[in-house]
């Protein structure tokens, strides 16, 4: 009983912090600097005439209720930040074309400061010494080159740091910074391992250990909170535009609930990024430490070989999400306790010496 108080109280917990929170922080807002200039309004001067403790609990059930809403809006709203959803065809290939620049030239920039620190200590070899010339001719990355240079060690490990921000393929760049943060984490098991996470995600997270997934979940409540935060000032100052059109209504308030959320919205969006590194690792470690739980549960032996191992979790990944073939026979020399039944021997007349 008390494991399951727990984990209630732990789902609640990632809810309260992801959409609770940043919800009850714009409702405040929007009370705060909008409602004032919607006075006129019947509804609004009855709002007004309540006192201090019914007007917070008002606030607090609204808060509630468009957390919740939130909450089950999920994957809807993280779709259009990460850029497939409600994206023209047009404006998404930019995007991805944008995305895929983006990553190459930290990859030429990693690669020239590589190449200039081996250089200083032996001579390059041949397609080294080509590559260094290429680059150095390259003037988009000479010109942050020089200030990489300037940059300390520890400065330049931000570079890589950004670039581990992208998918390993570049088939799978998506048209956002945001989306690209956290599709490398969703490929991360496919590309090691060929395990599909994003098919057998319920599979693999009913077998992981409590802390694990409770990293998991604490991980991407911090994506959630500035998620919704970014979401609320947006509606904010949608209201705030449309108070401005209401009479009487106090121009420089909305004004400033325009431009602070404004200013705001870019910092929670970055902030949202870089709060993906932390989901990356907890799923990273969820698909590390898991993979062979996991086998075990649907009757599987891990393979000791890696190679082995790739083609059993293709192998699992396309059952789960394709109809049946007769190519999934193939997965039967993984599973536990399987042998090959050797074939019968051909039956035949026999003859005996008669008496």
């Amino acid at each position: 009983m008390g494991d399951i108080a727990r984990s209630a109280l732990g789902g609640a917990w990632t809810v309260l912090v992801g959409w609770l929170l940043p919800t009850a922080l714009n409702v405040s807002m929007f009370v705060v600097a909008v409602w004032p200039s919607l006075r006129r309004a019947s509804w609004s001067a009855d709002l007004r005439s309540l006192e201090l403790a019914p007007l917070s609990v008002g606030v607090l059930a609204v808060s509630v209720l468009l957390g919740l809403a939130l909450n089950a809006l999920q994957n809807p709203l993280y779709r259009v930040l990460e850029g497939y959803a409600l994206w023209p065809s047009a404006l998404a290939a930019h995007g991805c074309a944008r995305r895929h620049r983006a990553k190459q030239d930290l990859q030429d920039r990693i690669a020239l400061l590589r190449l200039e620190r081996q250089e200083r200590n032996r001579p390059l070899a041949p397609d080294d010494a080509a590559r260094l010339t290429d680059l150095r001719a390259n003037r988009r990355i000479t010109r942050a080159a020089g200030k990489d240079r300037r940059r300390t060690a520890a400065q330049r490990a931000l570079l890589r740091e950004r670039l581990a921000r992208f998918p390993v393929d570049d088939a799978q760049l998506a048209p956002t910074t945001l989306g690209n943060a956290i599709r490398r984490f969703e490929e991360y098991g496919y590309d090691r391992f060929r395990l599909d996470t994003q098919v057998m995600w319920n599979e693999l997270t009913g077998m992981a250990s409590e802390p694990v997934r409770r990293q998991v979940d604490l991980a991407r409540a911090n994506v959630d909170f500035f998620v919704a935060l970014l979401y609320g000032h947006c509606a904010v100052i949608l209201c705030a535009a449309l108070a401005l059109t209401t009479a009487g209504s106090d121009v420089p308030l909305l004004l400033t609930a325009i431009a602070v959320p404004g200013l705001l919205i870019p910092v929670w969006y970055r902030s949202a990024v870089s709060a993906t590194d932390e989901w990356a690792a907890a799923v990273r470690g969820l698909v590390n430490t898991t993979r062979k739980p996991l086998a075990e549960s649907l009757g599987l032996r891990l393979p000791g070989d890696l190679a082995s191992e790739r083609t059993m979790w293709a192998l699992v990944s396309k059952m789960s999400r394709l109809p049946h073939h007769e190519r999934a026979a193939e997965l039967d020399p993984f599973r536990a306790g399987w042998r090959e039944i050797p074939p019968e021997p051909a039956t035949g007349s026999s003859t005996g010496t008669g008496t």
